[in-house]
């Protein structure tokens, strides 16, 4: 699987404070936010489904990948999701092992598992 998705009982709201609380503790933060339903209804589309994007990033991490391979700046930074699916609250993002593969180099696919164990640990921890 390309992908990391966990369930919550929790809403949408209440799910996206404790990631991001959960994600501090890691030393990661939010440097976006996109609401895709707000968005797309303001460009009047009819969209009801509740998707949020998040941009996460720890710098110290961010930049020892730079400093290694300016490639993996590619899928900087890390992208989170929140959204809610037939009731359920998921919280889910793309593996950085997955999308690191690309860039081919064993350093960076090192790197990338360190920060996919830290991002699935503050996953789990949100649900």
């Amino acid at each position: 699987m390309f992908h990391y998705t966990v369930e919550t009982k929790q809403s949408v709201e209440e799910a996206m404070t404790t990631l991001e609380n959960n994600l501090k503790e890691e030393q990661f933060g939010v440097l976006w936010q996109f609401d895709i339903k707000n968005k797309l209804q303001e460009k009047g589309l009819d969209f009801d489904q509740t998707f949020h994007v998040l941009e996460v990033c720890n710098p110290k991490e961010a930049k020892n990948v730079l400093e290694k391979n300016l490639l993996a700046g590619y899928f900087l930074p890390c992208k989170m999701v929140v959204y809610e699916e037939n009731g359920t609250t998921k919280i889910g993002m793309p593996k950085p092992t997955s999308l690191i593969q690309m860039v081919e180099d064993e350093d960076i696919k090192t790197l990338a598992a360190d920060i996919e164990e830290r991002l699935i640990v503050c996953m789990d921890k949100s649900v």
